[in-house]
């Protein structure tokens, strides 16, 4: 399991009943985990001061309860790689960020960082949500390019970016739907040197295109796989909502770049720990594809 130990800003309490307890720079908010099947509560006195919690209906969704005044928006660091985010509670339980992809900025950034010492690296994230890998790849000393089908994302990913200094950065923000815009980039001859994608299970594109994982996933990666560069430097998939296992994440690599380019392919869980204890919670899977 790849799990980041890095954050400070962010620590998970406790797990129990459904939920996790969670502290985003000083501010308590539970959420619901599907992950989380027992109900044996570690610290049961942690729970009782959270400023925020989102209930389930059960007619689906939900919404926030909150019990002690909360900002509209608030402010978290990563500081390995000197990022900054703006958290929101948004509808279906969200807050803007996923701090478990945390290891996956470290594994990247590394690989930018080592390879723009020799030639420019370009870089795609597709479903890139509020840019977490788009400012990570661009701290890296990558040239990004940005697709995600909602406007709203984008502009926080935009926000994101300059909140984190890297506003000066090449990063190109694009409005789209990812199959379509793979399907451009294509015919254009696009190249791009990493590519990392973060698909939701289930989602629409800005024209009401329909996405389903388990249909389209295979086929987007094979189409991604003729975008990369004839010297490229890695390829991520993340899965998180449908619990993909890590190892068709490793065949879907190895059916399609790997058949191109030679390199390392690997695929795991990522986690988060939980404080202490010796817990830690799933969150999903990723795969990754490197260059020898």
């Amino acid at each position: 399991m790849w799990i980041c130990n890095e954050w400070k800003d962010y620590e998970i309490l406790d797990i129990s009943s459904g939920d996790k307890l969670e502290v985003w720079n000083g501010y308590k908010l539970i959420r619901p985990d599907p992950q989380v099947i027992w109900d044996e509560r570690q610290f049961p006195a942690l729970w009782k001061d959270a400023h925020a919690r989102y209930k389930r209906s059960n007619k689906g969704g939900g919404n926030w309860e909150f019990n002690k005044k909360l900002p509209d928006e608030w402010e978290v660091s990563f500081e390995p790689l000197g990022l900054k985010f703006m958290i929101k509670p948004m509808g279906f339980k969200h807050t803007g960020l996923f701090p478990e992809q945390a290891a996956n900025w470290m594994w990247f950034s590394d690989i930018i960082k080592n390879a723009v010492k020799k030639r420019p690296v370009r870089v795609l994230n597709l479903f890139a949500y509020t840019g977490g890998a788009t400012a990570a790849a661009a701290a890296a000393g990558a040239d990004v390019v940005h697709v995600d089908s909602s406007k709203g994302m984008v502009s926080w990913a935009k926000e994101n970016l300059a909140l984190s200094g890297h506003g000066d950065k090449f990063v190109r923000f694009i409005v789209d739907d990812a199959i379509k815009f793979t399907e451009r980039e294509i015919r254009r001859g696009s190249r791009y040197d990493g590519i990392i994608m973060d698909p939701p299970s289930y989602g629409r594109g800005p024209g009401g295109e329909v996405w389903k994982i388990e249909d389209e996933i295979f086929g987007l990666v094979k189409k991604c796989a003729e975008l990369l560069s004839p010297d490229p430097l890695f390829f991520l998939i993340n899965s998180y909502t449908t619990g993909l296992a890590p190892s068709v994440l490793s065949n879907i690599l190895s059916l399609t770049v790997g058949k191109k380019h030679k390199g390392e392919i690997r695929a795991d869980e990522l986690g988060l720990p939980v404080k202490n204890t010796n817990l830690v919670l799933p969150c999903g899977a990723s795969g990754r594809w490197q260059a020898e």
